[in-house]
C-alpha cells in the first residue's frame, strides 16, 4: 500500500510541476496552432526543470505502481492511483495558489477515509495465473481503446471529453491488469507474451487519449471518465478472473473503502489538469528558490 501511496504522490506532484512548465512555455512562445504549434510548446517545456522533473516523478511512479501491483489487488491500487488528484489539488493549493472550496476539501479527506478502508480490508493479491485467453483478450482491449479514440475524436463537447477519458482510463486498466499477467521477464518469454504488447499499447493509446482530451475538451468531464475507465473493470478482472480478495470478513469495509475513495476522486476530477494562474506561475520561481 505504500508503494500505491507513493506512486499517487509522484503522479500527482507531477501534474502540477507539468501544468506550471505547460504554462510558462505558452507565455513565452509565439508560434501558432495547430500540431506544428503543439510540438513547439512540448519542445519548450522540455526545456525546463520543472517539466522534466514532473517525468522523473511519473516515471518513478509507474516504478511504484509495479511494485503495488505485485503485491496487492488491483482494487487497492486502482482506488490509490486515483488518489493523485487529490495529491494534486493539495500541491496545487500550495504551490499555485489555488483556493479549494469546503467541499473539495471534505473531498480530499473522504479519498484519505476511503484509502484508510482499503488499506484494513484489503488481502493479498490473488494466487490465479491470468490465462492465455485473458492476455489475448487484454492486447485486444488495448486496440479497442484505439478505435475508441477514434471514434471519440469526431464527437464535439462533452461527449468527446467523456468518450476519450474513458478510452484513456480502459488503456491504464489494460496496464494494471496487464502487469499482473506478467509473471516471468526472461527476454524469450516476454516476446512471446500478449501480455507485453497488451501494457504498451494499452499504455500509449491512453497517454495519447488523454492528452487529447485535456486539450480540446473539458478537464473535468475527462478525468472523471478517466477516473471510472481505471478503476472498476481492472477490480473486477482483479476479484473474478485473478482472485483478488479482501481479509476474512472484511469485504464490506473493501467495497465501500474502494466506492468513498472512487467517489472522492470524481469530487476533484477538475485537478485532473492543474490550474495555473499567471500571478502563481510568475510568482512559482521565488517560492521554489
Amino acid at each position: 500500500m505504500m508503494c500505491a501511496l507513493g506512486a499517487a504522490v509522484c503522479f500527482g506532484t507531477a501534474t502540477v510541476l507539468q501544468a506550471i512548465a505547460a504554462r510558462t512555455a505558452a507565455d513565452t512562445g509565439t508560434g501558432t496552432g495547430g500540431p506544428a504549434g503543439d510540438a513547439a510548446l512540448l519542445l519548450r517545456a522540455l526545456r525546463q526543470w520543472r517539466y522534466l522533473a514532473g517525468l522523473a516523478l511519473d516515471g518513478l511512479g509507474f516504478v511504484f505502481q509495479i511494485a503495488a501491483l505485485r503485491s496487492l489487488p488491483i482494487y487497492a491500487v486502482g482506488a490509490a492511483l486515483a488518489s493523485s488528484l487529490a495529491v494534486t489539488a493539495v500541491v496545487a493549493a500550495r504551490l499555485l495558489r489555488v483556493r479549494l472550496s469546503g467541499t473539495e476539501w471534505a473531498a480530499v479527506g473522504v479519498v484519505c477515509a476511503g484509502l484508510g478502508m482499503l488499506g484494513l480490508a484489503s488481502g493479498a493479491e490473488g494466487d490465479r495465473a491470468g490465462s492465455t485467453a485473458l492476455k489475448y483478450a487484454m492486447l485486444g482491449t488495448a486496440v479497442l481503446v484505439l478505435l475508441l479514440g477514434l471514434v471519440g475524436g469526431r464527437l464535439s463537447g462533452r461527449g468527446r471529453a467523456l468518450v476519450l477519458g474513458l478510452g484513456a482510463g480502459f488503456g491504464f486498466g489494460v496496464v494494471e491488469v496487464s502487469v499482473r499477467l506478467i509473471d516471468d521477464l526472461a527476454p524469450g518469454t516476454l516476446v512471446r507474451n500478449p501480455a507485453v504488447y497488451a501494457l504498451l499499447v494499452g499504455g500509449g493509446a491512453a497517454f495519447l487519449l488523454l492528452t487529447t482530451a485535456l486539450q480540446r475538451g473539458s478537464v473535468t468531464t475527462a478525468t472523471a471518465g478517466l477516473v471510472i475507465g481505471e478503476t472498476i473493470g481492472p477490480a473486477l478482472v482483479g476479484v473474478v478472473w485473478l482472485g483478488d480478495r479482501t481479509r476474512e470478513g472484511l469485504e464490506w469495509l473493501a467495497v465501500l473503502g474502494f466506492l468513498v475513495a472512487v467517489a472522492g476522486a470524481l469530487a476533484l476530477a477538475r485537478f485532473g489538469e492543474a490550474p495555473v494562474e499567471e500571478s502563481a506561475v510568475e510568482d512559482a520561481p521565488v517560492k521554489q528558490a
